[in-house]
């Protein structure tokens, strides 16, 4: 999926283009209004990530503009003001969210991805309360992880933490993503959780299968997936 993202701060624009792009976004990025109007209206995007307050056309412009050209692109707000009045005033005018500044990149992923479902086809919503690897299962709707027909019994992290894995089947996943993801921080280098919460989801999916699906990929992250 594609996603435009109009930020005129640099650091804040590489982070969240840099996170996006970890999950597998293709990003562009604009640093001031005018060229993220230019892109907006040249190019279609699954969702435009704004900045309000921006150099030469503000946020609120632009999607006036693209909305008068037709353009539907889902938008998003980031902006440090948090009044009411502005809320309102960036819903009204089509946004499709408003997150204030300052955030962390797992609830703008997050918050992106609800969004972009919106936009799916009903088919796809309910794909997703079923994801499968092989003779693993998980089940959103029930809770409920088997493989090969057997129970398996997970703590609520170990369900976040596989669910994520599963979701992205076949692509190596760093410390960092899992970190911000399922424990919703910055990753220490020093800390061994994710390390050892690894383990023990692989001690319950794979032990006693032929076919492990947990793997391990030294100094880059893991991965699930089925390797034959």
């Amino acid at each position: 999926m594609k996603i435009l993202l109009v930020e005129d701060q640099k650091m804040a624009s590489e982070y969240i283009a840099k996170g996006l792009r970890e999950n597998d976004f293709v990003v562009d990025v604009a640093g001031n209004g005018i060229d993220g109007l230019h892109y907006l209206l040249t190019t279609d995007y699954d969702l435009a990530i704004l900045d309000v307050m921006l150099p030469g056309i503000d946020g609120w412009k632009i999607i006036e503009m693209a909305r008068q050209a037709g353009k539907q692109t889902p938008i998003m707000f980031l902006t440090a003001r948090d009044d009411v009045e502005d809320r309102v005033h960036g819903l009204e005018l089509g946004a499709e969210d408003y997150l204030i500044k300052p955030f962390s990149f797992s609830e703008l992923l997050a918050r992106a991805r609800v969004i972009l479902r919106r936009s799916a086809p009903p088919t796809a919503i309910l794909e997703e309360n079923l994801l499968q690897v092989g003779d693993l299962k998980l089940d959103f709707l029930r809770h409920k992880v088997s493989r090969a027909g057997v129970r398996i019994e997970l703590t609520q992290k170990e369900f976040l933490l596989l669910s994520l894995l599963m979701r992205r089947s076949g692509e190596v996943l760093s410390r960092t993503v899992i970190a911000e993801q399922v424990w919703d921080m910055n990753f220490d280098p020093e800390t061994n959780v994710i390390d050892v919460a690894i383990r023990r989801l692989r001690n319950k999916i794979d032990d006693g299968f032929e076919d492990k699906l947990l793997h391990t990929l030294r100094g880059a992250g893991y991965v699930l997936e089925l390797r034959r």
